[in-house]
């Protein structure tokens, strides 16, 4: 069976007279890692969002195997790991787990540590860093055929992001990831191709030293 494709292309944002987003094209396939890069308030975020259905922008089309997507959340085709915290603190991690989680990769996720460790613990019972992982992990393990991470690395230490690492590999080996975060060196080292958002334009990279043509690292 032939991988799935999302495609992203002609989006368009403005907040008032501000425009965020304005050419803007993506393909993602199943199987890829796609690492997207920008200054803060470049519209990273504001994108993903779009992309997932929440939201609205003054044009888009996102696409699934050329099959219009109003909503990317619509039916599990897309899943979205924002960069707050999105569970509720008085449920189980078990069973927070077994809502979220797909049953084809039930076995897999148990086997977790960090998951046999906090599994009978509360959200609120977490620190910051545990929590984070824990999130991301059910998100990637989920029934979507393609995973957006909003700041995956933020509040985890450099040890757990180099655990992590690992993981998003495996998941992309079935699913397609947009990945997004101020850690640049995490991003450049996870994805099969980096994407520089810069003035509502996306800049595809070949070569990491673009990202110093752009503007976007310092050449020094």
């Amino acid at each position: 069976m032939s991988a799935l494709i999302l495609k992203v292309d002609s989006v368009r944002l403005a907040f008032e007279d501000r425009k965020i987003l304005q050419d803007v094209h993506i393909t993602c396939r199943q199987g890829e890692v796609i690492g997207l890069l920008g200054r803060n308030g470049c519209g990273k975020s504001s994108l993903l969002r779009i992309i997932y259905g929440t939201l609205n922008a003054s044009y888009k089309y996102v696409s699934i195997d050329d099959l219009f997507i109003h909503k990317g959340y619509h039916k599990n085709r897309i899943a979205y790991l924002p960069q707050h915290s999105y569970l509720p603190d008085s449920l189980k991690i078990k069973n927070l787990a077994k809502m979220l989680v797909d049953e084809n990769f039930w076995d897999e996720f148990i086997d977790l540590t960090i998951y046999k460790v906090n599994c009978h613990k509360t959200t609120g019972q977490l620190s910051g860093g545990e929590l984070r992982q824990l999130e991301m992990l059910m998100i990637i393990h989920s029934k979507a055929d393609f995973i957006l991470l909003d700041e995956p690395f933020t509040h985890i230490s450099p040890i757990q992001a180099d655990e992590f690492k690992p993981v998003i590999r495996a998941c992309a080996k079935r699913k397609g990831i947009i990945i997004t975060d101020h850690q640049y060196y995490n991003i450049l080292e996870v994805s099969d191709k980096v994407i520089l958002l810069k003035d509502g334009v996306t800049k595809h990279i070949t070569n990491n030293d673009e990202l110093v043509t752009y503007g976007y690292l310092s050449g020094k």
